[in-house]
């Protein structure tokens, strides 16, 4: 297992944003700045502080998605979860999703070290809600006929609500 602070040791910030998790619709107005696209003037490790008190908070694991606009399929993923409102929802009732900007404006090198390594773009890193990074997921094993599958997202959303923090 890797830590996403070696080791994480800071006091969780007060979080002023109160979400329920049950019944929650996706709703771009709703979702935290650090949700909703990839910045590249956004800080990650703040971001990452902000995340984990509201994974704490709401009793939630956080989803790290790395990727830029740059790249053509966190474009594909981005209209997956608008077409899926379904999927969208459910990924945000199981997970704090933070999105972490690489690109030639900023590769963010210093907080993906540490990380283990992207294997392609969009990449994702579950943690639980101290940051211990859990799994990495290549976004590629949801394409199906070349498209990202409702059936493969579904399931893996499945697996990780399964899993307890």
């Amino acid at each position: 297992m890797f830590s996403l602070f070696h080791p994480l040791r800071f006091g969780l910030m007060t979080v002023l944003l109160m979400v329920s998790a049950a019944g929650m619709t996706v709703d771009q107005h709703n979702l935290p700045q650090y949700s909703i696209s990839y910045d590249a003037s956004r800080d990650p490790y703040a971001d990452t502080k902000t995340a984990l008190a509201l994974a704490k908070e709401t009793d939630r694991k956080l989803l790290i998605e790395v990727g830029g606009n740059w790249c053509s399929w966190c474009h594909v993923l981005a209209r997956f979860l608008s077409d899926h409102e379904n999927v969208a929802s459910r990924l945000h009732e199981t997970f704090v999703v933070l999105k972490v900007n690489v690109s030639e404006a900023n590769d963010n090198a210093r907080f993906m070290a540490t990380l283990p390594p992207a294997r392609g773009y969009p990449h994702m890193y579950i943690t639980d809600s101290s940051g211990v990074v859990l799994h990495s997921q290549n976004t590629g094993q949801f394409i199906e006929n070349s498209e990202y599958s409702e059936q493969q997202f579904m399931a893996f959303i499945d697996y990780w609500q399964s899993q307890g923090d």
